[in-house]
C-alpha cells in the first residue's frame, strides 16, 4: 500500500476515534455527576521488518478530568453534592464495589437506598435499607437520619451512613460504564473527612464549548484526511493509464 495512503487512511481512523471520545462527554453534559474523558494522539511506530521512520497515529484515552461540576441548587433531601476528592460507594451491574459522584438518590419499593441509575449504595455493613418513612434528612458526613412513618415529627431517628470514600486521581480509573474504580483493584475505606451537601447535585464537568470546538476541528481533519486519500488514488489511477498507453 502506497505510504501517502496508508498514513492517510490510519489518521482518519484516529481522528474517527477521537470524535467518539469528545462526542461521548457532549452527550453526558446533563449527566449528574459525569466526568469528562480526555483525548491525545501520538504516533507509533509499526511492528515488523520497516525502516525507523514507518509510523502511525493512535488515538488514546490518557486519563479522565476530575474536577468538580458546577452545584445545582435543587431542595431535595436526598440530593446530595460530594465535596472536593470523595465518592459514594455503590455496586454496580456485578455487585462489585464502585464509585460515583451521581448524588441523586432514590428509595425503590422495598426501602432500598439507591442511586437515580438505580445502583445499590453502600453503608456501613452493605447496601442501605431503610423502613417505611415520612421524612429524611442526610446529614454532612452522610449520616441518614430518618422520621418513622406515622411520626409525630420528634421521634428522629439516626440509622446508617452512607459510605463515602475519597482517592487521589492519579490511584483512580473510569469504566466504560461512567463508574470509579481504583486502579489497583482494590476496595476504599470510609473516609470520615468527606462531606456532602443535602439539597444540591453536582453537574457534568463537561464544558459543551469546548467539546464541540474540539468535534468541529477533527471533522475538518478528517475530511483532509479523505481529501489525501482521494488524491492519491487519483495520481494511482493516473500512473495506471500512463503505464498502459506506453
Amino acid at each position: 500500500m502506497d505510504r501517502a495512503l496508508y498514513l492517510a487512511m490510519s489518521g482518519g481512523t484516529q481522528v474517527m476515534n477521537a470524535q467518539t471520545i469528545h462526542a461521548n462527554n457532549l452527550a453526558n453534559v446533563s449527566t449528574t455527576g459525569f466526568r469528562s474523558d480526555f483525548e491525545q494522539a501520538r504516533s507509533m511506530q509499526v511492528n515488523g521488518d520497516f525502516y525507523p521512520s514507518r509510523v502511525y497515529a493512535m488515538t488514546e484515552n490518557p486519563g479522565t478530568n476530575f474536577d468538580m461540576g458546577p452545584l445545582q441548587n435543587t431542595g431535595r433531601s436526598m440530593d446530595v453534592a460530594i465535596q472536593n476528592n470523595g465518592f459514594i460507594a455503590v455496586l454496580d451491574g456485578s455487585g462489585q464495589e464502585t464509585y460515583t459522584r451521581a448524588g441523586d438518590l432514590q428509595l425503590t419499593l422495598s426501602g432500598q437506598l439507591v442511586t437515580g441509575t438505580g445502583l445499590p449504595v453502600m453503608g456501613a455493613a452493605g447496601p442501605i435499607f431503610l423502613p417505611p418513612l415520612d421524612d429524611l434528612d442526610i446529614s454532612e458526613d452522610g449520616t441518614i437520619s430518618i422520621i418513622p412513618q406515622g411520626g409525630d415529627g420528634t421521634q428522629i431517628t439516626a440509622l446508617n451512613r452512607i459510605k463515602l470514600v475519597s482517592a487521589e486521581p492519579e490511584a483512580l480509573v473510569k469504566g466504560d460504564d461512567g463508574l470509579i474504580r481504583t486502579k489497583s483493584g482494590e476496595q476504599l475505606q470510609q473516609d470520615n473527612s468527606v462531606q456532602v451537601i443535602s439539597g444540591y447535585l453536582e453537574g457534568s464537568n463537561v464544558n459543551a464549548v469546548e467539546e464541540m470546538t474540539s468535534i468541529m476541528e477533527l471533522s475538518r481533519r478528517f475530511e483532509m484526511n479523505i481529501k489525501v486519500m482521494n488524491t492519491v488514488r487519483e495520481n494511482e489511477n493516473a500512473s495506471a493509464r500512463i503505464l498502459e498507453r506506453s
